[in-house]
């Protein structure tokens, strides 16, 4: 028995050397750093160090509850990630069950292609692009504009404005990079299915709704309660980015109010507490949304 498997691990060896550096970087840049949630229940200073500092309980939680920033903060990261998962959810859905439907090969090929390659672009230079074009003296817009003789407006000063900015660029650019798992999915889908809904006398679109959409929900549900995990967790890249004076009761949220109270503030238990916190949330909505969709679907990560 023992022999027996020694032997496979033996067979196995070259797998765990290549699975070796991303389990390194994990451990490293995953892992590692979670030593440092002890800071969010200390009064830290660089001097002293964790071991140095003083313990104070929850008091950087409560701090946080208190202040004006947390109803703000929440609010606002909410609106965004909810708003991105109404919005953006269905899309790649409907944008693979285009492109399976598409009978020439080269078109289909080209179309496929063209949707992927903004997800190549930066984010630095997505948000460029979004300042440049939204310009309201010299941008794109305002430009076709000057044509008709109007004025553009500001839209990146406009707080209503930022939410729609945020949430339609990054479905412009990722829409087509989420819809590869659909169609993987769709490909899978075995063809006497529609065979037998050819017999029955199905059309295109009584195809892709008895046979196709039906089939996909299993996947959709996994990608929605993934995306539903990280409903707090909206990334600080983009938003601090495109954050300016004029927006900024829009566009802050937790992760840019961590970096400016850590990275600016010094106030490292604050912004430890912070994250800790929006962590915590994040993990009560995963198992809550997979709970829920393991009694409603049977489709479930765990």
């Amino acid at each position: 028995m023992k022999s027996k498997k020694w032997s496979s691990l033996k067979k196995s060896i070259p797998l765990y050397v290549l699975l070796l550096p991303s389990a390194l970087l994990l451990f490293c840049f995953s892992y590692l750093p979670m030593v440092g949630i002890v800071m969010a229940f200390q009064d830290y200073s660089p001097s002293l160090g964790m071991l140095g500092s003083p313990s104070v309980g929850l008091k950087h939680f409560f701090r946080f509850f208190r202040s004006y920033q947390f109803e703000l903060t929440i609010k606002n990261t909410l609106v965004l990630s909810l708003y991105g998962i109404a919005a953006g959810f269905p899309l790649p859905i409907l944008l693979a069950l285009m492109c399976n439907q598409m009978k020439t090969k080269r078109f289909k090929k080209v179309f496929q292609i063209i949707t992927y390659l903004p997800h190549f672009i930066s984010t630095m230079v997505l948000c460029g692009l979004i300042l440049i074009f939204l310009s309201p003296s010299s941008g794109l817009f305002a430009n076709i504009f000057k044509l008709f003789g109007q004025q553009f407006p500001n839209v990146m000063a406009d707080r209503s404005a930022f939410k729609h900015v945020y949430v339609w660029s990054g479905i412009w650019q990722n829409v087509g990079w989420d819809s590869i798992i659909y169609l993987a999915a769709l490909a899978s889908i075995d063809p006497t299915y529609y065979e037998a809904a050819t017999i029955d006398g199905a059309n295109t679109l009584q195809k892709i709704r008895y046979v196709d959409i039906p089939l996909l929900m299993p996947t959709a549900m996994i990608m929605l309660i993934l995306r539903c995990g990280g409903i707090l967790g909206i990334g600080f890249e983009k938003v601090y980015l495109l954050q300016n004076t004029q927006n900024s009761m829009a566009s802050e949220v937790i992760s840019t109010y961590v970096y400016k109270m850590g990275m600016q503030n010094f106030e490292y238990s604050l912004s430890t507490a912070i994250g800790l916190f929006n962590t915590v949330v994040n993990v009560i909505l995963l198992l809550l949304v997979n709970y829920i969709s393991k009694k409603a679907t049977d489709s479930s990560l765990f």
